[in-house]
C-alpha cells in the first residue's frame, strides 16, 4: 500500500498483526458501513449513497489496516494550513484501547502540520477518550445541527 506506515500495536489484549496506515486509501461506501457499523460511531450506516458522499467530499482520509481488513479511519476536511475538522475517528470495537485511533490522529496532525489546529466533534458517549488520545476540550464552540 502506498504511503504506508506498519505499526505493531500493544494493549490490554495485544494485536497480533501489524496494523498498516494508508493516506488516501481507496473505500467504499459498504467498506465504511462495516466500520461504522464495527466500531459503534453514529452515522447513517444504512444510506450508502450519503456515506459515498462522504468519501469522496472528504480531502483527508486515513485508513488503519489490519491485514487487509479496514480497522480503522480518520476522515478530515482541511485546509492543509490553517484548520482541520475530524469529522470521523473510527476503530472497529476489537481493535479499540490498542492506540490505533491514537495513530490516526497523530497521522492527521502530521499531515495538516503544526500551523493548522484539529478540531473535532464528539458524541457524548466517547467524550472520555479524547482526552485519553491528546486532543483537549474547548467551550467556545457554536452549531447548527443537521436535520438528519
Amino acid at each position: 500500500m502506498d504511503g504506508a506506515i506498519d505499526t505493531a500495536h500493544e494493549g490490554p489484549q495485544a494485536i497480533t498483526t501489524s496494523i498498516v496506515y494508508v493516506e488516501a486509501p481507496t473505500i467504499s461506501a459498504v467498506q465504511l458501513s462495516e466500520l461504522f457499523r464495527s466500531s459503534g460511531i453514529r452515522r447513517p450506516v444504512d444510506d450508502l449513497p450519503r456515506l459515498e458522499k462522504m468519501l469522496t467530499h472528504a480531502n483527508l482520509l486515513i485508513g488503519a489496516y489490519a491485514d487487509s481488513r479496514l480497522v480503522g479511519l480518520a476522515r478530515a476536511l482541511t485546509d492543509f494550513s490553517y484548520c482541520c475538522y475530524l469529522s470521523d475517528l473510527a476503530v472497529a470495537k476489537e481493535y479499540q484501547r490498542h492506540g490505533i485511533g491514537r495513530e490516526l490522529v497523530a497521522c492527521v496532525k502530521r499531515r495538516v502540520g503544526d500551523q493548522s489546529m484539529l478540531l473535532l466533534l464528539s458524541s457524548p458517549e466517547a467524550m472520555g477518550c479524547y482526552p485519553r488520545i491528546g486532543l483537549e476540550a474547548v467551550n467556545n464552540g457554536w452549531i447548527i445541527k443537521r436535520v438528519s
